[in-house]
């Protein structure tokens, strides 16, 4: 959810009350919003007139979380209003038109050639309005807070604000080849053309610089200008100098350009909403008809808009209905608990007008031009909540029973992951995307275009297609980790994408295991094939029931690729191999490397004998009276793990003991050649040899006296 940063002493004065942090903090949560933090930061001064003299004074900002889609709480004067209609303090505002000013309403004529780059225009008048330093910096703030939500970074919607006095109309909305436009942009001091504008900006660390691409490279750029042929904006980049707006200014226009006319309708209106009430006449607006030429150059985006004369804003309230049971039931409160009479008046707390119909079975609900979020009936289910409190609904245990379980494929997941672990493997969390060469020329395989997702629109050249493998994303991991002591063990779990013409979105999921091993001396193939065994075992998979044959596939070298197929059914579930050079060289790796990547799922789908025991959690009766396996039994239950520890733990104990009476036997025979050393040197011997002492004068390279049997002897033989 986005954060407003609203001054917390003017919202107080216009809630008409001081709250403390908490009270403030639990009036946000029975409004659905939420209070981040309290902070203080410096007043903000007037921002096209410069910065402060002096030491900045200070003052509380609260940091509120709000939705996504209440743009009408993005700024202090419609949180406030909001807060206070909630508060059942003040009613809900009527928005009006003005009546339009001797010779009629103003217009704005849109010329055939914006089609090509924003088709649409929407317009609006605040007369006499009264605007502070405050007000006037709140006014700027709604404005760069809307930009970045709903006009998607000026995508879908500009924003531009004029000095109407300082104007001539009737205005047009022209296109006009970047050479030709020639205006004073705001905070400048001399005139550019378009194309020398965009230099300037995107040359220097200007905030505007981001928005630029919007119109590169296009042939015409799309620009406001009014009767005298005055350049009032250039959107979505900048506005003139010379209609610059501040906080004298009288009479506001308001346009807004727009590739989506529903979004600039929302934002006009939005716009209008919060900042009429500073107007002479509090919540009008003064209307301006927008002309489309004739032709087809404006049925465009979903819109008919060729030939047609609008008037904007529309202040017409949206009209919807919801079932009173409805509301009830999902809200889970009885009629008792919330009478049909309550709802209307709970929705005119969220600023929705509302009433029964003659039935008394729904609620015919007005939803004014603040509220465009408001769309269905459970948006008003959700607001009568809201408005009801979440805190006063009862807690009921739901009437239903069941047991909760993992998935099979999850818990499967979670197995192989321990099993990986424990044997030594680190585990990686890959990108699911990655680059058309990744997952096929550095991989030494042919993309038959019937086998990888296709990403139609990639910002990069790293994420063009999703995986089908994980092996190229464990490969450009031991790339980036170079540094890392040798061995290097990784290991991944996860999800591959594959067009599945049985699929109803044309694509499907398959849940893999990939692991791989790297060394300076060893490519690690045994250490691979042992990995394999062990995750076919913990598999509950017996030797009969699954086979290694020679494989073919060219990531792997010649000879030295395997295929793990079930003999039951000559299924293929996995491969594994020695890494051809030319995929290490692709991924720029020094060392002989092996890999194997198994098909999780295929376990799942084919139904192993014996397979289910795997998934399940033990019933607990079952972890009390079953008897451990013998020795040299293995199975995968949790049960069994306990009781494969237990074994263990006692093998290493007998272990234990046969070392300890290796270890007094080999004492006994030390001490048995010192005694015959002892004596042999106490006759005057000379003693020679290692383990088996002898007299060396018998055994000699010039020829002794000692016979076979002596020499035997010697050695203990």
């Amino acid at each position: 959810m986005p954060t407003v940063s609203i001054p917390r002493d003017p919202l107080f004065a216009a809630l008409g009350r001081k709250f403390t942090d908490d009270e403030f903090q639990d009036l946000c949560f029975e409004f659905g919003i939420e209070l981040d933090e309290a902070v203080e930061e410096p007043v903000k001064v007037t921002k096209t007139r410069g910065s402060a003299q002096g030491e900045p004074e200070l003052e509380v900002i609260y940091k509120i979380e709000v939705p996504a889609n209440r743009y009408d709480i993005l700024c202090l004067e419609g949180l406030s209003r909001a807060l206070n209609v909630f508060l059942e303090n003040t009613a809900r505002p009527e928005y009006t038109h003005l009546p339009p000013p001797k010779g009629g309403l103003l217009s704005m004529t849109v010329e055939p050639a914006t089609a090509q780059i924003r088709p649409f225009i929407v317009c609006a008048v605040l007369r006499d309005c009264t605007f502070d330093e405050r007000s006037y910096n709140s006014f700027l703030d709604l404005q760069d807070r809307m930009h970045h939500n709903v006009c998607r970074r000026r995508t879908l919607v500009a924003i531009g604000t004029h000095d109407l006095d300082t104007l001539t109309p009737p205005f047009r909305y022209r296109a006009l080849p970047p050479k030709e436009i020639n205006f004073v942009p705001l905070a400048q001091e001399r005139a550019f053309d378009a194309e020398e504008l965009f230099a300037h900006y995107g040359a220097s660390n200007s905030p505007l610089k981001k928005f630029l691409p919007i119109l590169e490279g296009s042939p015409v750029y799309p620009v406001v200008m009014d009767a005298a042929d005055r350049v009032l904006s250039l959107p979505p980049i900048i506005n003139g100098e010379h209609s610059r707006i501040g906080p004298g200014t009288r009479n506001v226009l308001i346009e807004c350009t727009c590739t989506d006319y529903y979004k600039g309708l929302v934002v006009l209106n939005t716009m209008v909403a919060m900042f009429s009430q500073y107007s002479a006449k509090p919540f009008s607006v003064e209307p301006m008809t927008i002309h489309y030429p004739n032709g087809e150059s404006h049925n465009t985006g979903g819109q008919q808009m060729s030939g047609k004369t609008e008037t904007t804003p529309s202040l017409t309230k949206h009209k919807l209905s919801a079932k009173i049971d409805y509301i009830q039931r999902a809200i889970g409160l009885t009629p008792e608990q919330l009478p049909k009479e309550r709802i209307p008046l709970l929705l005119h707390k969220m600023m929705l007008d509302a009433e029964l119909d003659a039935s008394g079975e729904s609620v015919l609900v007005g939803v004014p031009i603040t509220r465009p979020d408001v769309m269905h009936a459970c948006d008003v289910m959700e607001d009568v909540a809201v408005a009801y409190s979440f805190n006063k609904i009862p807690r009921e245990v739901a009437p239903v029973q069941c047991v909760g379980s993992q998935q099979p494929l999850s818990r499967l997941t979670d197995l192989m992951r321990l099993e990986m672990a424990e044997a030594g493997f680190t585990e990686a969390l890959t990108f699911a995307l990655c680059s058309h060469d990744e997952a096929f020329k550095n991989m030494r395989r042919v993309d038959t275009g019937m086998q990888a997702v296709v990403i139609s629109n990639p910002k990069t050249v790293e994420f063009q297609v999703c995986r089908t493998s994980l092996l190229p994303g464990l490969f450009k991991t031991f790339g980036s980790n170079k540094q890392n002591p040798l061995p290097w063990r990784l290991f991944e779990v996860s999800d591959t994408a594959h067009l599945d013409p049985s699929s109803d979105v044309g694509a499907s999921n398959r849940r893999r295991l990939a692991a791989v091993y790297s060394d300076s001396h060893t490519s690690g193939f045994e250490i691979v094939h042992g990995l394999v065994e062990r995750a076919l075992q913990m598999l509950s998979l017996a030797p009969a029931e699954y086979g290694v044959r020679p494989g073919d596939d060219p990531t792997y070298l010649g000879g030295r690729c395997a295929e793990i197929f079930l003999t039951k059914s000559n299924t293929r579930v996995g491969s594994f191999g020695t890494v051809h050079p030319e995929v290490l060289e692709m991924f720029e790796l020094e060392f002989p490397t092996s890999a194997v990547e198994l098909d999780l799922e295929a376990f799942l789908q084919i139904g192993v004998e014996g397979f289910e025991q795997v998934l399940q959690s033990p019933d607990p009766a079952s972890v009390v009276t079953s008897k451990a396996p013998a020795a040299g039994e293995f199975t995968v239950g949790e049960f069994d793990l306990k009781a494969l520890k237990e074994q263990e733990a006692a093998e290493m104990k007998k272990k234990i003991e046969e070392n300890a009476l290796k270890a007094k036997q080999k004492e006994k025979e030390e001490d048995e050649r010192i005694a015959k050393m002892q004596a042999l040197e106490a006759q005057g011997v000379k003693v020679a040899g290692g383990m088996h002492k002898f007299d060396a004068s018998e055994v000699d390279v010039h020829g002794g006296n000692a016979t076979a049997d002596d020499f035997l002897d010697a050695f203990g033989m």
